[in-house]
């Protein structure tokens, strides 16, 4: 099987996790993901299955999407439900209120819209100096870790039918929102500086992956909906194509000849009228005779090449003629 499957990761459970509950579910052991989602969190998981694995560096970077919800009232150690509350000195605001008015609120969403700087949080798989940052973490160390930026295309309310917050009987409010990102993105964080913003402390308590890329929660399988389709031999409906996977960019197809070079890891030139448009280092799906994806390839647009940087076929022979 080489393609890609869309789970529904279940609550409670790491990515690892799942990946090892498909491989035996499939009996496969060439599966990874583009991204991973924290135990807590559910949603779109992509795996990639067999030769598909080879695609993860054209899918890793692909926006995401998310609903989350966000409680005002003190912040924790991690920044979501898993952590104990931070003491009062570390807390947002020397007086919070878990009750910011709804204006204060939308001052605050857009100001971390856009462009944004953030410090990814201890609690994180994130590696400094060849070492994850929770394992420093758990044992009580915390280090200086360089900001990244990242992209914040949305950040809205989404209360649904009820009131924009939710009062809680232990005197916290809830705030609903729907966030689109650029890949790397930690919506823990984001929740602890909208925080931030308000005064308020505040960590994530509920947070689901709606989207990544092309991909939708409406595809997503649960793991025994996975299984069911195993069992009853209808899989393959399940499995996204690697070119399918791969819609967003454009394409090529090749000569026999030039699909025999491709195999075997060898540029083929194309005709000007054909990379018409392409950027240099312009990713493209290259594929062969019958319509099949080959493999992907970089455009070299002052040579006018297209180098396979990942092929999916295996080699084949190379005839040459002789004198």
């Amino acid at each position: 099987m080489d393609g890609l499957l869309i789970i529904d990761k279940p609550a409670g459970i790491t990515s690892h996790d799942v990946v090892a509950r498909v491989r035996r579910i499939l009996g496969e052991r060439r599966i990874g993901h583009t991204g991973t989602l924290d135990p807590f969190a559910t949603g779109v998981l992509v795996l990639m299955v067999g030769r598909a694995t080879r695609l993860a560096q054209f899918l890793s970077g692909a926006a995401k999407e998310y609903q989350a919800v966000i409680r005002f009232g003190y912040a924790t150690d991690t920044g979501d439900l898993t952590g104990v509350p931070l003491p009062p000195s570390q807390q947002a605001g020397s007086v919070p209120s878990p009750e910011p008015g709804g204006n204060e609120i939308e001052a605050a969403l857009a100001g971390l819209r856009g462009d944004i700087e953030q410090v990814p949080p201890m609690y994180s798989a994130k590696k400094q100096q060849g070492r994850k940052l929770y394992e420093l973490a758990r044992k009580g160390e915390e280090v200086e870790r360089p900001a990244t930026r990242v992209t914040i295309h949305e950040f809205t309310t989404a209360p649904g039918d009820g009131p924009l917050l939710s009062r809680n009987a232990d005197g916290t409010s809830d705030l609903a929102v729907r966030v689109v990102c650029s890949a790397g993105t930690y919506i823990r964080t984001l929740a602890e500086d909208l925080g931030r913003r308000l005064g308020i402390g505040a960590h994530l308590v509920a947070l689901r992956r709606t989207g990544a890329g092309a991909f939708r929660i409406s595809t997503a399988v649960s793991l025994e909906e996975l299984q069911r389709k195993v069992d009853s031999g209808e899989i393959a409906a399940l499995v996204v194509s690697p070119d399918a996977a791969l819609s967003h960019l454009p394409f090529l197809h090749l000569t026999v000849a030039d699909a025999a070079r491709t195999r075997n890891g060898m540029g083929v030139g194309v005709e000007k009228d054909l990379g018409r448009g392409w950027i240099d280092g312009e990713k493209v799906r290259m594929r062969d005779e019958t319509g099949s994806l080959l493999a992907i390839g970089i455009f070299d647009k002052a040579a006018g090449v297209l180098q396979p940087a990942v092929v999916l076929a295996p080699q084949v022979a190379v005839r040459t003629s002789r004198p």
